[in-house]
């Protein structure tokens, strides 16, 4: 018997889970959405504060006691992911605020990727390219580092993103536009010639 509750809570959309744990209390569905969600919601916590493991832990726990605590204010037709990213995205907020900085990772050295100066030098793999990008994104505002985590890495639509981080669509489609051309920039040495 419980084998077959199992199975079906896995069948169940991420919206209908959090509608059973609203209306019901269902610990079961909220261990289903735990396991579904908490190793992307940890990554993603990773990623916003500066690569400390235990402290992502910590954020994505209270992330999901979020979730419990509000489970009776969740509304049907809301997407799942973009609700609990939104929850996510103001705890990051309020520890950026709390360390009264918006920008985590001024200490990274500020010349990483540069002076490459032949041809051969420029032929990176993909590993070079990603630790550049990492570092790149560590020195952005929290603000711009979110917004391309969101879209890119959690690939929330950019509706979803919109949702998550209450701005108009056309903002977070003119914000992404800058970010990249930003990227792009930063990150021309590695561009193929």
């Amino acid at each position: 018997m419980r084998a077959w509750f199992r199975k079906t809570y896995k069948l169940l959309p991420d919206e209908g889970l959090m509608m059973r744990v609203g209306w019901h209390d269902d610990e079961k569905a909220f261990d289903e959405l735990y396991r579904r969600h908490a190793r992307r919601l940890q990554g993603f916590f990773f990623r916003m504060l500066g690569g400390d493991g235990t402290r992502a832990a910590d954020f994505m726990q209270e992330t999901f006691l979020r979730v419990w605590d509000a489970r009776g204010r969740y509304e049907a037709g809301r997407g799942f992911s973009p609700w609990m990213f939104t929850l996510a995205y103001n705890l990051c907020r309020n520890e950026y605020r709390r360390l009264d900085t918006m920008s985590v990772g001024a200490e990274w050295d500020e010349d990483c990727g540069a002076g490459y100066e032949t041809r051969e030098e420029l032929r990176m793999d993909t590993e070079d390219f990603d630790r550049a990008l990492r570092a790149e994104l560590q020195r952005l505002p929290f603000g711009r580092r979110v917004l391309f985590a969101l879209r890119y890495e959690e690939e929330l639509t950019v509706p979803q993103v919109a949702a998550v981080l209450g701005v108009p669509e056309g903002t977070v489609k003119s914000r992404l536009h800058y970010l990249l051309q930003h990227l792009r920039q930063k990150l021309k040495a590695y561009e193929r010639l």
